[in-house]
């Protein structure tokens, strides 16, 4: 019979290891679960300050937090809707520095000290913007799930032109856009309505615009 050598374990030192080995993951588990929780507003969390419908807001958000979240969960300003929440739809649309963006697709944080205008800050009952009005006037919506998007994507369309800015149906893009019923087709073609109200909307802006489509 041969004597044990120096790598022969006896049965009592492997139950030994294996008992030890096992109490590893209790123990880190231990010290996990007395780890402390980050404290709230810490290292994802950023102050975040800027001027909507007029009014200085001041927000600590998560850093993920997108603008259109912003508005609705943390200012209550539900007018703005979510419809795709990927920027496919149109129904977030707000105007950011009088720039009308799909609110869904960029970070609050991304906007320290921008000037957001949402429906809210367009017009109100009794008093409407002009925009507001001829949507009534000319019936441009049906549920009106779409319609804050839609308006507040007319207001920027009728500014983008203003401004001189072209688009994919611009015959010249170094000439001013002219004040067509396809250059405000295509300019809203990012803004979806399931109920069809598209020609409405269009004589909606267009009396705004005061053109003829």
């Amino acid at each position: 019979m041969k004597s044990p050598d120096k790598f022969t374990l006896s049965r009592r030192s492997l139950l030994k290891a294996g008992a030890a080995t096992a109490s590893v993951p209790a123990l880190a588990g231990q010290a996990a679960a007395a780890a402390p929780a980050p404290a709230p507003g810490g290292s994802t969390s950023l102050p975040v300050t800027m001027s909507v419908n007029g009014k200085t807001q001041r927000l600590v958000l998560d850093t993920r937090t997108t603008l259109l979240d912003a508005l609705r969960e943390h200012l209550h300003l539900t007018g703005t809707k979510k419809g795709c929440d990927h920027g496919q739809c149109g129904a977030c649309t707000v105007m950011v520095d009088d720039r009308r963006i799909n609110s869904c697709l960029t970070l609050a944080a991304m906007h320290e000290g921008a000037r957001v205008t949402t429906i809210e800050g367009l017009g109100q009952p009794g008093k409407l913007h002009p925009m507001q009005a001829a949507f009534v006037k000319h019936d441009g919506y049906q549920c009106g799930y779409c319609t804050p998007g839609q308006i507040c994507s007319a207001v920027g369309v009728l500014q983008e032109i203003e401004q001189g800015i072209p688009s994919h149906v611009s015959g010249d893009l170094g000439a001013r856009p002219l004040l067509s019923a396809a250059e405000l087709r295509e300019r809203m073609s990012g803004n979806l309505c399931r109920c069809g109200a598209y020609s409405n909307i269009v004589e909606a802006i267009t009396e705004v615009a005061g053109i003829k489509a």
